[in-house]
Protein backbone atom coordinates (compact mmCIF):
# COMPACT_ATOMS: atom_id res chain seq x y z
CA UNK A 1 0.00 0.00 0.00
CA UNK A 2 1.66 2.94 -1.40
CA UNK A 3 2.11 6.04 1.67
CA UNK A 4 -0.72 8.11 0.12
CA UNK A 5 -2.93 5.63 0.02
CA UNK A 6 -2.27 4.71 3.38
CA UNK A 7 -2.81 7.87 4.68
CA UNK A 8 -6.53 8.01 3.12
CA UNK A 9 -7.27 5.03 4.50
CA UNK A 10 -6.34 5.94 8.19
CA UNK A 11 -8.24 9.83 7.32
CA UNK A 12 -11.51 7.98 6.83
CA UNK A 13 -11.27 5.63 9.78
CA UNK A 14 -10.40 8.24 11.88
CA UNK A 15 -13.60 10.27 10.09
CA UNK A 16 -15.60 7.02 10.55
CA UNK A 17 -14.89 6.72 14.31
CA UNK A 18 -15.45 10.69 15.43
CA UNK A 19 -18.79 10.39 13.63
CA UNK A 20 -19.52 7.24 15.27
CA UNK A 21 -19.10 9.45 18.77
CA UNK A 22 -21.09 12.28 17.76
CA UNK A 23 -24.15 9.44 16.65
CA UNK A 24 -23.64 7.84 19.98
CA UNK A 25 -24.33 10.85 21.98
CA UNK A 26 -27.70 11.48 20.85
CA UNK A 27 -28.57 14.12 22.97
CA UNK A 28 -25.65 16.41 21.77
CA UNK A 29 -26.78 15.79 18.08
CA UNK A 30 -30.22 17.07 18.93
CA UNK A 31 -29.15 20.32 20.84
CA UNK A 32 -26.39 20.62 17.97
CA UNK A 33 -29.81 20.37 15.34
CA UNK A 34 -32.14 22.13 17.50
CA UNK A 35 -29.78 25.32 18.20
CA UNK A 36 -29.75 26.79 14.29
CA UNK A 37 -33.33 24.88 13.54
CA UNK A 38 -35.02 26.94 16.38
CA UNK A 39 -32.95 30.37 15.30
CA UNK A 40 -34.36 29.84 11.52
CA UNK A 41 -37.97 29.52 12.69
CA UNK A 42 -37.71 32.52 15.01
CA UNK A 43 -36.02 35.01 12.50
CA UNK A 44 -38.40 33.58 10.12
CA UNK A 45 -41.30 34.33 12.34
CA UNK A 46 -40.23 37.95 13.20
CA UNK A 47 -39.72 38.70 9.32
CA UNK A 48 -43.42 36.78 7.66
CA UNK A 49 -44.71 39.09 10.35
CA UNK A 50 -43.18 42.69 9.55
CA UNK A 51 -43.27 43.12 5.79
CA UNK A 52 -40.72 45.89 6.10
CA UNK A 53 -38.09 43.84 7.42
CA UNK A 54 -38.89 40.96 4.24
CA UNK A 55 -35.95 40.77 2.49
CA UNK A 56 -33.22 40.58 5.37
CA UNK A 57 -34.66 36.87 5.80
CA UNK A 58 -32.61 35.78 3.13
CA UNK A 59 -29.43 36.87 5.23
CA UNK A 60 -30.40 36.09 8.71
CA UNK A 61 -30.86 32.52 6.97
CA UNK A 62 -26.83 32.71 5.93
CA UNK A 63 -25.75 34.21 8.62
CA UNK A 64 -27.22 31.77 11.19
CA UNK A 65 -25.34 29.00 9.28
CA UNK A 66 -22.19 30.81 9.10
CA UNK A 67 -22.25 32.81 12.28
CA UNK A 68 -24.33 30.35 14.53
CA UNK A 69 -24.11 26.67 13.37
CA UNK A 70 -20.85 26.50 12.01
CA UNK A 71 -19.10 28.11 14.66
CA UNK A 72 -20.23 25.76 17.56
CA UNK A 73 -20.53 22.86 15.16
CA UNK A 74 -16.79 22.82 13.44
CA UNK A 75 -15.34 25.31 15.78
CA UNK A 76 -16.72 23.82 19.11
CA UNK A 77 -16.87 20.17 17.93
CA UNK A 78 -13.20 20.47 17.03
CA UNK A 79 -12.23 21.97 20.24
CA UNK A 80 -14.43 19.87 22.29
CA UNK A 81 -12.77 16.52 20.25
CA UNK A 82 -9.09 17.54 20.94
CA UNK A 83 -10.03 18.04 24.96
CA UNK A 84 -11.86 14.87 25.60
CA UNK A 85 -8.89 12.84 23.28
CA UNK A 86 -6.62 14.34 25.63
CA UNK A 87 -8.67 13.88 28.53
CA UNK A 88 -9.07 10.19 28.11
CA UNK A 89 -5.51 10.24 27.02
CA UNK A 90 -5.97 8.72 23.13
CA UNK A 91 -3.81 11.34 21.96
CA UNK A 92 -1.24 9.90 23.70
CA UNK A 93 -2.18 6.20 22.83
CA UNK A 94 -2.56 6.45 19.16
CA UNK A 95 1.35 7.91 19.05
CA UNK A 96 1.85 4.09 19.64
CA UNK A 97 -0.09 2.94 16.37
CA UNK A 98 0.79 3.56 13.34
CA UNK A 99 -1.71 6.46 12.59
CA UNK A 100 0.09 9.00 11.06
CA UNK A 101 -0.27 12.47 12.84
CA UNK A 102 -1.73 13.96 9.58
CA UNK A 103 -4.34 11.55 9.26
CA UNK A 104 -5.40 12.05 12.42
CA UNK A 105 -5.74 16.21 11.78
CA UNK A 106 -7.09 15.39 8.46
CA UNK A 107 -9.55 12.76 9.59
CA UNK A 108 -10.88 15.67 12.18
CA UNK A 109 -11.34 18.12 9.42
CA UNK A 110 -13.57 15.44 7.18
CA UNK A 111 -15.89 14.42 9.82
CA UNK A 112 -16.39 17.98 10.99
CA UNK A 113 -16.99 18.82 6.84
CA UNK A 114 -19.29 16.15 6.29
CA UNK A 115 -21.17 17.42 9.67
CA UNK A 116 -21.14 21.05 8.47
CA UNK A 117 -23.00 19.68 4.85
CA UNK A 118 -25.59 18.34 7.23
CA UNK A 119 -26.33 21.84 8.74
CA UNK A 120 -26.36 23.46 5.55
CA UNK A 121 -28.77 21.09 4.28
CA UNK A 122 -30.88 21.18 7.55
CA UNK A 123 -30.61 24.68 8.41
CA UNK A 124 -31.44 25.99 4.17
CA UNK A 125 -34.39 23.36 4.31
CA UNK A 126 -35.98 25.13 7.24
CA UNK A 127 -34.90 28.52 5.35
CA UNK A 128 -36.77 27.41 2.46
CA UNK A 129 -39.96 26.83 4.35
CA UNK A 130 -40.01 29.74 6.00
CA UNK A 131 -39.45 31.99 3.02
CA UNK A 132 -35.64 32.86 2.68
CA UNK A 133 -34.18 31.74 -0.46
CA UNK A 134 -30.86 31.23 -1.68
CA UNK A 135 -29.90 33.90 -4.89
CA UNK A 136 -26.34 33.08 -6.01
CA UNK A 137 -23.61 30.76 -7.14
CA UNK A 138 -23.68 27.75 -5.54
CA UNK A 139 -20.19 26.87 -6.51
CA UNK A 140 -18.93 30.65 -5.03
CA UNK A 141 -21.07 29.98 -1.96
CA UNK A 142 -19.34 26.59 -1.80
CA UNK A 143 -16.16 27.87 -1.61
CA UNK A 144 -16.92 30.97 1.25
CA UNK A 145 -18.15 27.64 3.49
CA UNK A 146 -15.02 25.62 2.38
CA UNK A 147 -13.23 28.33 4.13
CA UNK A 148 -15.59 28.99 6.67
CA UNK A 149 -15.30 25.52 7.78
CA UNK A 150 -11.28 25.06 7.02
CA UNK A 151 -10.58 28.04 9.28
CA UNK A 152 -13.53 27.00 12.35
CA UNK A 153 -11.30 23.61 12.36
CA UNK A 154 -8.07 24.92 12.35
CA UNK A 155 -8.81 27.44 15.16
CA UNK A 156 -10.80 24.75 17.06
CA UNK A 157 -6.96 22.87 16.94
CA UNK A 158 -5.30 25.70 18.27
CA UNK A 159 -7.90 26.84 20.95
CA UNK A 160 -8.04 22.87 21.86
CA UNK A 161 -4.36 22.55 22.03
CA UNK A 162 -3.85 25.33 24.25
CA UNK A 163 -6.63 26.34 26.63
CA UNK A 164 -8.67 23.21 27.04
CA UNK A 165 -7.84 20.90 29.05
CA UNK A 166 -11.15 19.25 30.12
CA UNK A 167 -14.15 19.19 27.67
CA UNK A 168 -16.75 20.72 30.01
CA UNK A 169 -14.40 24.25 29.78
CA UNK A 170 -15.59 24.23 25.62
CA UNK A 171 -18.90 25.21 26.69
CA UNK A 172 -18.21 27.74 29.10
CA UNK A 173 -15.54 29.29 27.27
CA UNK A 174 -17.25 29.58 23.89
CA UNK A 175 -20.61 30.76 25.91
CA UNK A 176 -18.34 33.39 27.40
CA UNK A 177 -16.83 34.33 24.28
CA UNK A 178 -18.68 33.64 21.86
CA UNK A 179 -21.91 35.65 21.24
CA UNK A 180 -20.31 38.48 21.83
CA UNK A 181 -17.93 37.80 18.76
CA UNK A 182 -21.18 36.87 16.82
CA UNK A 183 -23.07 39.87 17.56
CA UNK A 184 -20.04 41.84 16.52
CA UNK A 185 -19.66 40.28 13.49
CA UNK A 186 -22.90 41.24 11.86
CA UNK A 187 -24.51 37.51 12.43
CA UNK A 188 -28.12 38.43 14.37
CA UNK A 189 -27.60 42.35 13.48
CA UNK A 190 -26.70 44.43 9.95
CA UNK A 191 -23.55 46.40 10.92
CA UNK A 192 -25.01 49.19 9.88
CA UNK A 193 -27.49 49.27 12.87
CA UNK A 194 -24.00 49.25 15.55
CA UNK A 195 -22.67 52.54 16.34
CA UNK A 196 -19.51 53.69 14.89
CA UNK A 197 -17.02 52.44 17.30
CA UNK A 198 -18.69 48.40 17.29
CA UNK A 199 -18.52 49.12 13.76
CA UNK A 200 -14.67 49.94 13.61
CA UNK A 201 -13.80 46.88 15.75
CA UNK A 202 -16.12 44.77 14.03
CA UNK A 203 -13.49 45.07 10.91
CA UNK A 204 -10.77 42.96 12.66
CA UNK A 205 -13.72 40.33 13.27
CA UNK A 206 -12.99 37.68 11.10
CA UNK A 207 -16.54 36.43 11.46
CA UNK A 208 -17.80 39.53 10.06
CA UNK A 209 -15.93 38.81 6.65
CA UNK A 210 -17.41 35.25 6.67
CA UNK A 211 -20.78 36.56 7.21
CA UNK A 212 -20.58 39.73 4.48
CA UNK A 213 -19.23 36.87 2.28
CA UNK A 214 -21.90 34.25 2.44
CA UNK A 215 -24.19 36.73 2.74
CA UNK A 216 -23.15 38.44 -0.49
CA UNK A 217 -23.25 34.99 -2.24
CA UNK A 218 -26.63 33.54 -1.03
CA UNK A 219 -28.84 36.33 -0.43
CA UNK A 220 -27.54 39.58 -2.44
CA UNK A 221 -26.47 37.30 -5.62
CA UNK A 222 -23.12 38.79 -5.68
CA UNK A 223 -20.37 37.42 -7.88
CA UNK A 224 -16.57 36.43 -7.37
CA UNK A 225 -15.26 40.66 -8.24
CA UNK A 226 -18.31 42.33 -5.64
CA UNK A 227 -16.47 39.91 -2.89
CA UNK A 228 -13.02 40.17 -3.60
CA UNK A 229 -11.84 41.60 -0.61
CA UNK A 230 -13.62 39.26 1.71
CA UNK A 231 -12.20 36.42 -0.08
CA UNK A 232 -8.91 37.77 0.30
CA UNK A 233 -8.85 37.97 3.86
CA UNK A 234 -10.77 34.69 4.32
CA UNK A 235 -7.62 32.89 2.39
CA UNK A 236 -5.42 34.98 4.26
CA UNK A 237 -7.16 33.51 7.52
CA UNK A 238 -7.74 30.42 6.52
CA UNK A 239 -4.26 29.99 6.30
CA UNK A 240 -3.20 31.09 9.62
CA UNK A 241 -5.79 28.96 11.18
CA UNK A 242 -4.58 25.85 9.35
CA UNK A 243 -0.69 26.74 10.18
CA UNK A 244 -1.71 27.47 13.55
CA UNK A 245 -3.72 24.82 13.92
CA UNK A 246 -1.34 21.70 12.40
CA UNK A 247 1.53 23.93 14.38
CA UNK A 248 -0.19 23.56 17.72
CA UNK A 249 -0.89 19.88 17.26
CA UNK A 250 2.62 18.89 15.97
CA UNK A 251 3.75 20.72 19.34
CA UNK A 252 1.52 18.54 21.34
CA UNK A 253 2.39 15.24 19.88
CA UNK A 254 6.35 16.37 20.53
CA UNK A 255 5.67 17.56 24.28
CA UNK A 256 3.89 13.95 24.92
CA UNK A 257 6.88 12.06 23.12
CA UNK A 258 9.40 13.74 25.49
CA UNK A 259 7.24 12.47 28.68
Amino acid sequence: MTSTLLVLNQTWAVTQRLLLEQWRQKRGLVFWALFPATMMLLFGWVYANNISMRAGLDAAAAGILVGAALFFSCLGGTVAIIAAERERGTLSRLQTTPLRPVAYFFGVLLSQLLLALMQVVMLYSIAFLVGARYHGSLLLGGLVLLLCVFSYVGMGFFLGVRFARRSEEVVVALSAIGVPILVLGGTFFPLEIMPKAMQNLAQINPILHMNQAFKGVAAYGKNFVDIRFELIFLLGFCGLCLTLGIGSYQQLLDSDKNR
